[in-house]
């Protein structure tokens, strides 16, 4: 299987533009020259070993480190998500879901989007009343709130039981053909971004050393297993 294939984005118009991407701690580079491209309405999983700079990169594309050189060309509506859902105890549901947003209708937007996560009941609840998956679906209703063309997504459900995270794994892909932004979606998960991903690139050594599409893969349970087991290979964990 080829290590470089054509992506997406040779058939649609790009989302994010990274070029030439660098960034050193302590005198180290994490990256090194980082290249990628993500298609409009693209989903392409960054994955990597613990230290690679994936979160640096979603960073980066976030606009969160100010200390990256290299091109970063990214559209202006973009939201985050992150390991923790990051909700104000202090602030009540909706709250939270409207916290940065401006203009008029932002509360009828807000209830709109817990309404679409399955949460239109939550709206006056505070968080400490929530479970990690509820708390979860609000910070994704509070990133659809912001109508965002780019999507950035750190381990967003790592920290979620197995069943939870199959259910946001479905509420993800419902949300995502509804609104269609691009997605950069970081995980240590290899099934998971063989289930929701268009694309999966690994970083390596400061560079993207495999960038392939999952849905030829899909087709069929020997090319899907044969693609897990590369990309088991490059992680450098046994798949037998």
């Amino acid at each position: 299987m080829a290590s470089i294939a054509r992506s997406l984005t040779e058939t649609r118009p790009s989302a994010v533009r990274i070029a030439g991407l660098r960034r050193g701690f302590d005198g180290r580079a994490v990256l090194d020259g980082i290249d990628l491209e993500i298609g409009q309405g693209e989903f392409v999983a960054l994955l990597g070993r613990s230290g690679s700079g994936k979160s640096t990169i979603l960073r980066a594309v976030a606009g969160l480190d100010a200390d990256v050189e290299g091109r970063i060309d990214v559209p202006e509506r973009r939201s985050v998500l992150f390991q923790d859902s990051r909700l104000l105890p202090w602030m009540r549901v909706l709250d939270n879901v409207i916290l940065g947003l401006a203009g008029t209708g932002i509360r009828d937007k807000a209830r709109h989007a817990l309404s679409e996560v399955g949460l239109a009941d939550k709206a006056d609840a505070w968080p400490k009343t929530l479970s990690g998956g509820e708390q979860q679906r609000v910070a994704l209703a509070r990133s659809l709130a912001r109508d965002p063309e780019l999507l950035l997504a750190d381990e967003p459900f790592s920290a979620l039981d197995a069943l939870t995270r199959l259910k946001m794994h479905g509420l993800l892909q419902q949300l995502r053909r509804r609104h269609a932004p691009a997605v950069l979606f970081v995980t240590h998960d290899v099934e998971e971004a063989l289930r929701l991903a268009d694309r999966i690139a690994i970083t390596a050594n400061g560079r993207i050393s495999f960038d392939h599409p999952v849905g030829n893969a899909r087709s069929s349970p020997e090319r899907l297993d044969a693609l897990r087991r590369e990309i088991l290979d490059r992680l450098g964990v046994p798949s037998h």
